[in-house]
Formats: C-alpha cells, structure tokens, sequence
C-alpha cells in the first residue's frame, strides 16, 4: 500500500511539473535573437613573416645550417625599468608603470626590493620599479617599432654597441630616455625614465644572436677596417 501511495505522489508531482512547463511553453514572449559573433581578422605580424621567408634562409647559408630548425630564433623580449626615486614618491611608480603599459600594450609587473638597504633608505618589500615580458606578437611588433621608428629619434645616435651579449646569445639594449617612443607625448611627461631591453635567444654563440639581431634590423655599430 505504501508503495502504491509513492507513485501515485511521484506522478502527480511530475503532472503538475509538465503542466508548469506547458504552461512557460504557451506564454507568449519575445524570442531569443540569435548573438552575433564578432570574427577578428588577425594581422600578419611583419617581422614575423620576415623571419621566416628572409632571415631563416640567409643565416642557414652563413652558418650552414641543414635543418631550418637549428636557426636560432627570438624567444622573448624583457624589459625592465628601475624607479629608485619611488622610494620617496610612490605616485612616481605608477606614472611609470602607466607610461611603459603603452609602450610595449601589455600591463607590466611591479618589482620589489629583496634586501634592504640603508644607505638608500630602502626596506625590503618596497616598490622600486617595473619589468615587463613579451612573446609571439607583441614581442615582434615591439622590436619593429624600436627599431624603425624609436631609436632613429635618439639624439646624436651612432648604432648600437655590439659588446653587450651575455655569452649564452642574449643582447641587452640600454635606453635612456623612454620619450623615443611615438607613444609618450613629451608636454604630459613629469619625469623622464631609462629602460633596460633584454633580447633572450635560442643561439648557442653570441655571433649567431648577433647575425640574427642585425638581420631584424638591429643597427649595430660598424667597425672601421684598420
């Protein structure tokens, strides 16, 4: 008997269940627009393709290369600032960190002091600047727009010097001033910044990262024949 009762609950409720729901069915209401997807055309980055249907090419037949993946190639591109000053104006650092998010288009990371140090009045924890990583796009759109259009805008520029490589095929790039670049409007700026670019490759001899940098179009010095 018991067991008879519980069906008969178990349909009534689903009953009323389906009438509720018949119910919501018959309701007239607004139909459901469908959503409108918004493809993005993806732009081909031109260093990019430069790389691959220029650079790969000529540095095989300078090194010799029998595999087109033994050409050394650009993993990332760092960028750090130092900000010693925010240690007496913490409003100073986010005016930089500001500046440097539109520079290279991506939000960078706070740095803080691992040590402490007195004679600087600086305590451990606190903020004293800002680093940034780019990959894939943006690290060939930046080193496009360093090259072609920041660094010719230094002032009584000469080239780059070629004896800053680190031994293991990796370059770093002093610059300092942060108004070189075409996004920085030079009336709005309160203090002007350096900045420290570090160009990390997969080559196994500073040689190769330097062929591969000049090959971008990194303008190195040129040495005079004695």
């Amino acid at each position: 008997m018991e067991e008879s009762k519980k069906k008969k609950d178990s349909t009534k409720e689903s009953g009323k269940k389906s009438v509720k729901g018949s119910a919501k069915s018959q309701q007239p209401g607004k139909k459901k627009e469908p959503k409108e997807e918004i493809v993005e055309e993806k732009v081909p980055v031109r260093l990019h393709e430069i790389y691959n249907k220029e650079i790969i090419p000529e540095l095989s037949k300078v090194f010799n290369y029998k595999n087109a993946l033994q050409v050394p190639r650009l993993k990332k591109i760092s960028v750090n600032v130092g900000v010693g000053a925010a240690t007496q104006d913490p409003k100073l650092l986010d005016m930089v960190s500001k500046d440097l998010e539109n520079i290279v288009g991506q939000k960078p990371v706070i740095t803080k002091a691992k040590k402490s140090v007195s004679n600087f009045k600086l305590r451990e924890g606190m903020k004293i600047g800002c680093k940034v990583t780019l990959r894939k796009a943006r690290m060939y759109e930046f080193l496009d727009k360093l090259v072609n259009i920041a660094i010719p805008r230094i002032r009584d520029f000469r080239g780059v010097s070629d004896k800053s490589f680190d031994g293991k095929g990796n370059y770093t790039l002093g610059i300092k001033e942060h108004v070189i670049f075409p996004e920085i409007n030079i009336d709005n700026v309160t203090k002007i910044f350096g900045m420290d670019v570090t160009f990390v490759t997969t080559a196994n001899t500073d040689n190769e990262a330097l062929e591969l940098l000049r090959a971008f179009g990194m303008p190195f010095v040129k040495k005079q024949a004695q």
